[in-house]
């Protein structure tokens, strides 16, 4: 399987069963726009409703952020109760805590029903503490977690080798492979009737009449009773644009001299950002995940330097025998780390709906999503639906950090116009790297491969026209604004873009 980076994970080996090929109707019931765990998740459940569905990907199944996680399976979330108690209410979180359960179930569910063989996996979780700053916010932490309902307890070991001073475990969670899964979800779909079509880019959508007039790059013009966006932002200029703010995480795999080092459980520390372990199982062998180094998307010079530090770190720990696999994901934060679930806000009809804004916790929450969206088409309610409606005001310090955000966005508009480095001979650039340049009065994005073939591309994003900045771990184009993606030669590989950057042809040198 391919994903949206040069770096390969550990869960892209998974082969995905053969799509049907079929003819393309002019109507269907409900158009998915986005073929990850939320969208194929809605997918199953709208068949399974007898709702005529069709999945649409611009790239390819399992392509995003599902194909780079890590695949943590928790009630325990990235952002922690103390927040969401704060921010929200107590009732509020006690809720959130009962839809991470309901996902778990929805999992476990599908992989009963469907027999889906994914290396599923209850397990405990550990939190720890290294000074005392930490302690005292972990202990805060472990009494949230007990007022909003997940058992915990305090302990006096941890299953990694780290200093520690204070530490906490938690029942209730698990791990899985999320490519197998997603490859499960694919064979469900399809053998109750469900469509997918890869490498195709909705572009358009309009409410035209009594149905959704729905454009893609291919030409097509559909219309459907229903879309539902599972693509991280909606594509497109969007208010969504503005309450979400795109980051990228680092995760490396290796494997360790005493594979009985890695923890069976899913571990974090509470450094910030903080890292996160688990195990990962393949071919009779057991190797250990971290990940960590998270930062807004395009917002570090050089992406190398996490990896290098995410693997001090782990040396720093372990004793290990080589490095497997490295790789980094994108992942979405709304502007009060709750997730918007629900229709689209904005509209005067409800026939688009939404699901985005997980965090760090995308497996939970895309499963949460996929379900709440097809309850909200086949049944026009469900349930967590006002604690995650895209529509929701959120707290005022939610709208200071919106404010912070879209600062930040205003800021790289402005900024990445003018610093510009100049080069005058094409030549200079070494082979593998990627720049913004001003070559002869023109801003140019430079890339030239292990070939020497240079590629060059109007560094203005199609999107809302920041200035995209080079990635040089998965070699892409990143904005800093709302997080588009581009390859080298600017096919587009993450919205909320729907067009690639534009080509231009230089001289090359003699």
């Amino acid at each position: 399987m391919q994903r949206d980076g040069i770096n390969k994970s550990i869960w892209q080996e998974t082969t995905f069963p053969e799509l049907p090929k079929s003819p393309i109707r002019e109507h269907v019931e409900v158009i998915v726009v986005g073929a990850g765990i939320t969208g194929l998740t809605a997918a199953l459940k709208l068949r399974e409703a007898g709702k005529g569905c069709v999945v649409m990907d611009a790239n390819t199944v399992g392509f995003g952020t599902t194909g780079g996680t890590s695949a943590h399976i928790n009630t325990v979330l990235d952002t922690p109760y103390t927040d969401i108690i704060e921010q929200h209410g107590l009732e509020a979180a006690r809720t959130v805590v009962e839809s991470t359960r309901k996902a778990i179930s929805i999992i476990k569910e599908n992989k009963e029903r469907y027999k889906i063989e994914c290396d599923f996996a209850p397990c405990s979780g550990v939190m720890y503490a290294q000074n005392e700053e930490e302690k005292q916010m972990l202990i805060a932490i472990k009494d949230a977690l007990a007022q909003v309902g997940i058992p915990c307890s305090e302990v006096d070991s941890i299953p990694v080798p780290a200093s520690f001073v204070y530490a906490i475990e938690f029942e209730e969670q698990a791990k899985f492979h999320p490519t197998k899964y997603l490859a499960g979800l694919v064979s469900a779909y399809i053998g109750i009737g469900g469509e997918i079509r890869e490498r195709t880019v909705v572009q358009h959508v309009e409410k035209v009449n009594d149905v959704l007039q729905v454009k893609t790059d291919n030409g097509h013009v559909l219309s459907a009773d229903f879309v539902l966006y599972a693509t991280h932002t909606p594509p497109g200029v969007q208010v969504m644009n503005f309450r979400l703010a795109p980051y990228r995480s680092y995760i490396q795999v290796w494997e360790l001299e005493r594979e009985i080092d890695c923890p069976e459980a899913l571990v974090y520390d509470m450094q910030e950002p903080f890292h996160y372990f688990r195990t990962v199982k393949q071919e009779s062998r057991s190797y250990l995940l971290v990940g960590g180094q998270d930062h807004k998307t395009a917002h570090h010079d050089n992406e190398t330097n996490n990896f290098r530090e995410l693997e001090a770190y782990i040396r720093s720990l372990y004793v290990v025998n080589k490095k497997i696999y490295e790789w980094s994901s994108q992942y979405y934060e709304s502007q009060d780390k709750l997730p918007f679930i629900g229709y689209y806000p904005g509209k005067r009809h409800h026939r688009e709906l939404l699901s985005t804004g997980y965090g760090g916790n995308g497996i939970i929450f895309g499963t949460l999503g996929g379900v709440m969206m097809a309850e909200l088409v086949v049944h026009g309610q469900t349930d967590f639906q006002d604690i995650y409606s895209p529509g929701r005001l959120g707290p005022f310090s939610a709208i200071s950090d919106l404010l912070v955000e879209n600062l930040d966005v205003a800021k790289h508009f402005v900024k990445d116009r003018f610093f510009l480095e100049e080069i005058d001979e094409l030549a200079t650039l070494s082979r593998g790297e990627g720049k913004i340049l001003n070559y002869k009065g023109k801003r140019v994005g430079l890339f030239k491969d292990e070939q020497g073939e240079l590629f060059a591309v109007d560094p203005v994003c199609r999107h809302a026209a920041c200035i995209v900045k080079w990635n040089n771990t998965e070699r892409s184009w990143d904005c800093p604004c709302h997080g588009a993606r581009y390859a080298p030669d600017g096919r587009l590989l993450n919205g909320p873009s729907v067009a690639p950057l534009s080509q231009l042809l230089l001289t090359p040198p003699k």
